[in-house]
């Protein structure tokens, strides 16, 4: 049961980080300028895509899971540091 009730927690922290980076990663709102739009449309168009919003929304998207990934991989790192901290700090005398 306690393992179930860590692998839950642990896919609850990276949907909960996952919408952290949707709401703070996420460039403002502007509008692309003429030679953006050109790059976008030229990307598009090179990969096969009909709408270069689609692939701006897939780009993003991409780059807040990398963000998600490595925050929790590092949220992680530092829990496993602490626990074996914890565990020298109680052996010790």
């Amino acid at each position: 049961m306690a393992t179930l009730a860590r692998r839950v927690f642990k896919v609850a922290l990276f949907i909960g980080l996952f919408y952290l980076s949707l709401l703070y990663v996420r460039p403002y709102p502007y509008e692309w300028t003429e030679s953006e739009s050109r790059a976008w449309s030229r990307a598009s168009h090179w990969l096969g895509i009909h709408d270069p919003e689609d692939l701006y929304y897939v780009v993003w998207v991409t780059i807040e899971l990398i963000v998600a990934a490595l925050a929790y991989a590092a949220i992680m790192k530092l829990w496993r540091w602490y626990r074996s901290r914890k565990a020298t700090w109680q052996d010790s005398p």
